[in-house]
């Protein structure tokens, strides 16, 4: 004997049939409580970083002065979410933003800061973000009352995604473009110079993290005598036991979270204090 399933107008289709007429009476009351949703209206797609950029450039558009700023510090989402509360894509984890309004947002004048950090930066776009608008460029750095004691530089991890071959030469060699165009726009500055920081990835560690950061303490190193070049390894300080990402202090494989950004104050705080 052969047994039929789901036979038209058995119970089955009743069931289902009573379950979509049931889901179109919601959808009907909820329709006739006027309730919206954003993906039912036109909206032109804005990424993080367009917002940010549009941000940084009203703000160095504004009329009031930008000299009271002693600390400028440049470079991706690393430094960008140095002033990120509540991370909006890991719901319950948190940048930097308390730990930057603890230390650099007025408390000691000295140590004011202004964050240009721009999430998904590589070093070719922080080059075009500070070349002179006369040059082409976005003109970040011409405002002459934009005149830092310290900048606050760490850039190209992004570029160890897609990375131009031979990887290490391209990463460094991007680095050293900004640090020199760094200098050339606001010469009086002291730069301090940023190891990158380990990824939850050990060969993109050991392959191109190590190498970039040795390759930069030897630059600062051979030009110790120049004055305002500076370097902070903080790469040590970001590894567990292991030697591997400690991730009690990431939010994800590639940011810090608060108490990351601790460590990083903690660090770079006593520089700053050694160079001023």
């Amino acid at each position: 004997m052969s047994r039929r399933i789901g036979v038209p107008g058995g119970p089955l289709a009743a069931a289902i049939l009573g379950l979509a007429f049931g889901s179109l009476i919601c959808g009907a009351a909820m329709a006739q409580e006027g309730r919206t949703f954003v993906s039912t209206r036109p909206t032109p797609r804005v990424e993080y970083w367009q917002t940010r950029l549009m941000a940084i450039e009203a703000r160095l558009s504004a009329a009031e002065s930008l000299a009271p700023f002693r600390l400028l510090f440049l470079g991706d989402s690393i430094t960008d979410f140095w002033t990120l509360g509540e991370n909006p894509w890991f719901p319950g984890a948190f940048g930097g933003r308390t730990v930057w309004a603890e230390s650099f947002e007025g408390a000691t004048p000295d140590t004011l800061g202004l964050n240009l950090g721009i999430s998904g930066d590589r070093t070719e776009h922080l080059l075009q973000r500070i070349l002179p608008k006369s040059e082409g460029g976005l003109g970040q750095l011409d405002r002459p009352d934009l005149d830092p004691d310290v900048i606050v530089l760490m850039i190209g991890i992004n570029n160890s995604w897609d990375a131009e071959a031979p990887a290490v030469e391209s990463v460094y060699e991007g680095i050293i473009a900004v640090v020199s165009a760094v200098h050339r726009h606001r010469p009086r500055a002291a730069i301090v110079l940023h190891a990158l920081l380990p990824t939850h990835e050990p060969d993109r560690n050991a392959g191109l993290v190590v190498p970039v950061n040795r390759a930069l303490a030897d630059f600062v190193a051979a030009r110790s005598q120049d004055g305002y070049l500076h370097f902070l390894d903080l790469y040590p300080a970001f590894l567990d036991a292991d030697g591997h990402q400690n991730r009690a202090l990431f939010m994800d494989g590639v940011h810090p979270n608060e108490s990351g950004y601790r460590v990083w104050r903690d660090r770079l705080v006593p520089v700053l204090a050694a160079i001023r």
